[in-house]
């Protein structure tokens, strides 16, 4: 099969942001609109939060299956996140993306560096809070966290921010539509990049220049 013909594979989005910025609302936004993005649930050792569910927000499992998927080599990427371990299946990525599948990573800057390395053809978002304040307003309004887990989540927030230049975009989420829409814009740039284009190209210059005049000469009456 030529690469003319190749079906195209799909591209691997990588978001990230610190806990608390708004990733979930802006991802679940996002995917009211691209219903044909495939969102990759990560692998989690830490409880589920009050109205998440097992399979869709996360895929809850104990410390013990997630060490035996490491020693199986069988995540793309796995980080240590506030005393809890986190993971992305590397075979259910691989099937999306040889279907033609994009699919959607919401992974902390670990994993996206790690991602880098093996995927360096992906596209990597980072999304920052207006403020360190706000940051923290957020965390508070969660409920979720006492004020030492937040202070905690708020240095992991400054310390990810120093690793922002892994990614080819920055986003700021003051406002959740226009932060989809920034996205959104940023993936439709991306999708017109001349790898992407490329078996198209392909295409329109694999007839021979003689068929194409031909195909188009004047008709009878045209002439003068």
């Amino acid at each position: 099969m030529t690469a003319s013909t190749e079906k195209r594979k799909g591209d691997l989005i990588v978001l990230s942001g610190p806990s608390g910025v708004g990733k979930s609302t802006v991802i679940r936004e996002l995917l009211l609109i691209r219903k044909d993005i495939h969102f990759s649930v990560s692998y989690t050792t830490r409880a589920p939060r009050t109205g998440e569910r097992d399979g869709v927000n996360y895929n809850f499992i104990s410390e013990t299956e997630f060490q035996r998927m490491v020693d199986a080599e069988e995540l793309l990427e796995h980080a240590e996140y506030v005393g809890h371990n986190y993971g992305t299946s590397w075979k259910v990525i691989r099937d999306h993306l040889d279907q033609g599948d994009d699919v959607l990573l919401d992974i902390d800057v670990q994993g996206a560096r790690k991602v880098r390395e093996r995927c360096p053809e992906a596209v990597f978002i980072f999304v920052l809070p207006p403020s360190l304040e706000e940051l923290a307003r957020r965390l508070r309004a969660r409920g979720t966290d006492e004020e030492d887990v937040i202070a905690h989540r708020l240095e992991r927030a400054k310390e990810e921010c120093r690793y922002c230049d892994v990614y080819d975009y920055l986003v700021v989420n003051n406002e959740v539509n226009r932060t989809v829409q920034e996205i959104l814009s940023i993936l439709n740039v991306y999708s017109m990049r001349s790898t992407r284009r490329m078996p198209f190209a392909e295409r329109v210059f694999q007839s021979s220049t003689e068929d194409a005049l031909a195909a188009t000469a004047p008709g009878e009456e045209a002439k003068p």
